[in-house]
């Protein structure tokens, strides 16, 4: 399984993402890999194939939503797991758009 991480704040990306190959699937061709902006997500997601993407809202320059309508847009199949600190529920219905 390839799994993207998307989140701004290097730390916590880097964390969730070492979190996720500790519990991951012994799967040989697995891998997890980071971005810390949409656009550079973006840029990946188009060229690399991906199982998963763990998407934070709150990026810079393409914000997460936008991110997001790029990936149901290109590739609806792909599975999105948000994290976010939002907590409006205007936010809660787009991400589910």
């Amino acid at each position: 399984m390839r799994i993207l991480v998307v989140e701004d704040e290097r730390l916590l990306c880097d964390g969730i993402a070492e979190d996720l190959r500790l519990f991951e699937l012994p799967v040989a061709s697995g891998s997890v890999d980071c971005c810390y902006n949409g656009a550079a997500a973006c840029e990946r997601l188009f060229v690399e194939p991906y199982d998963l993407v763990v998407l934070d809202l709150n990026l810079p320059g393409m914000d997460g939503l936008e991110l997001l309508r790029h990936i149901r847009t290109e590739q609806p199949e792909l599975r999105v797991l948000i994290l976010s600190a939002r907590s409006q529920l205007s936010d809660k219905v787009a991400g589910l758009d």
